[in-house]
């Protein structure tokens, strides 16, 4: 097995994108869902 550097480590893609590229996908996808979910199934405060 082959070591690498912190450098090359920080380096490291996970399917060619970061894996704050999918969190930040994920996050966005989440907020848009929720938002058409508030507007079509709104409650009201207690």
């Amino acid at each position: 097995m082959k070591e690498i550097s912190i450098k090359e480590a920080k380096n490291t893609y996970a399917g060619g994108l970061s894996a704050g590229v999918y969190a930040a996908i994920a996050a966005g996808i989440s907020v848009i869902i929720g938002f058409f979910d508030g507007i079509s199934r709104p409650f009201k405060c207690r």
